[in-house]
């Protein structure tokens, strides 16, 4: 039987996830808020449409006879997707609501590990209340990350002592208009994400990818939704060790054994700290960019890893190219404190010499691309060295084209990465 697999969402995640189905047997549909020309170009049929919205959603997937589903995005995984893809009989690669709260509702997640017992979690606070919260940054003995309990698209968190002062933390949170905020311990080290595919209670895991979340080279600026990764040729990055690697699966491990029937990717946002890896958070699907280092080395077929999902069978053994890669965002002017949206841009995605383009957050229109308020397009570098995979990635930016747009060029560099490993050895030391 060929399989009629649903795609829900339409960004640089969700065009990796569907180039990895492109190869496969499988009949791709795909629906989103925005016209992806990566994802339309892969799929038999794209609906327009709010992918928040479960009945509509529901409904595409039942009109093109949908047989499997992958919902990218976590905005569509909080809302419900999955539960009324699950209910109507197509099987979502992605948890309900209920399980998706690992991701979705950080006190929960923080209250979830504790009670668990799951290792690698800070000691932290909730707060419905920011005076009291306040009262809390004036009386902790330490520098703490404030963290809004919902869903900001990676843009919310205020880290004291590195991208503001204590002072400024409080009017951040006097200015905002959050119902619970979770104040934790900030944790010093290397960040790092461990994705893993899960469903019947197993998980199998991919290679370690570091995130560059600040807008600006030398890690300046905001926080973004992330303006590129990098992952190694081995499952490892270059300053970390396999015991360090071994120690985030094992908290992935114990976190899959507490949750009862998740299923779809769980990603570990990792701090390797001198006492080793602790959690900053989880999410409840791909990362982006992450995804787009994962899936273009992964040899297994991903729709492999879907069929067993639903099956209830084994779920395959991952096995992935052993090469370097190096992803970079190209993202409108602005972005993310006040991005240029409504602006056509040439993107020559044919011009990419040997590196991967992914479409993202762009609309395409009868008469072209233009930007929307998120990241453009991302481009990836495959190679046997980091290095390799950087010239790559920087070449293939540079033919396609960066008018009007902003790239973080550093990102995989050779001296970048060696502050990297220069830090860990120093907090080792």
């Amino acid at each position: 039987m060929t399989e009629t697999v649903l795609l829900v969402g339409g960004g640089g995640r969700e065009h990796a996830v569907a180039r990895a189905l492109a190869d496969s047997d499988a009949d791709l549909y795909a629906c989103a808020g925005n016209r992806n020309p990566g994802i339309v170009e892969l799929a038999e049929g794209f609906e327009t449409l709010e992918t928040t919205n479960p009945q509509a959603v529901t409904e595409y997937a039942e009109s093109v006879d949908a047989t499997l589903a992958v919902v990218g995005p976590e905005a569509p995984l909080a809302a419900g997707v999955a539960d009324a893809l699950d209910e109507a009989g197509v099987y979502a690669f992605g948890p309900q609501a209920e399980e998706a709260r690992i991701e979705t509702d950080k006190a929960f997640q923080r209250r979830f590990m504790a009670e668990h017992d799951i290792p690698g979690c800070p000691d932290f606070e909730t707060f419905d209340d920011m005076e009291a919260a306040c009262d809390y940054i004036d009386e902790y003995d330490g520098d703490l990350a404030v963290k809004p309990a919902g869903l900001t698209g990676g843009k919310g968190v205020r880290v004291i002592g590195d991208q503001c002062t204590a002072a400024e933390a409080k009017e951040y949170l006097r200015d905002s208009d959050y119902d619970r905020v979770v104040l934790e311990e900030r944790l010093v080290g290397e960040e790092f994400t461990v994705q893993a595919f899960v469903a019947n209670g197993q998980l199998r895991v991919t290679p370690a990818v570091q995130d560059h979340k600040r807008a600006y080279e030398g890690d300046e600026g905001p926080n973004t939704g992330g303006m590129g990764s990098y992952s190694d040729a081995s499952l490892e990055l270059p300053f970390m060790t396999e015991d360090d690697y071994d120690a985030a699966v094992d908290v992935l491990r114990a976190t899959v054994d507490a949750l009862d029937g998740y299923k779809g990717v769980l990603y570990g946002q990792f701090m390797l700290t001198e006492t080793g890896p602790r959690v900053v958070e989880f999410n409840a699907r791909f990362g982006d960019p992450e995804a787009m280092n994962t899936l273009p080395v992964l040899n297994t077929d991903f729709l492999d890893v879907l069929v067993a999902a639903r099956e209830e069978r084994s779920i395959p053994q991952l096995s992935f190219q052993p090469k370097a890669t190096v992803c970079k965002y190209a993202v409108p002017d602005g972005y993310p404190t006040d991005p240029e949206a409504g602006a056509k841009v040439t993107i020559d995605a044919e011009n990419a010499g040997d590196a991967l383009l992914f479409y993202a957050s762009v609309d395409d229109r009868e008469d072209g691309i233009y930007t929307t308020t998120s990241r453009s397009y991302a481009v990836v570098g495959i190679a046997d060295s980091i290095t390799e995979a950087e010239e790559i990635a920087e070449g293939a930016l540079q033919r396609a084209g960066t008018e009007g747009l902003r790239v973080r060029h550093d990102i995989g560099k050779p001296d970048l990465v060696q502050q990297r490993i220069d830090h860990m050895d120093e907090i080792r030391d």
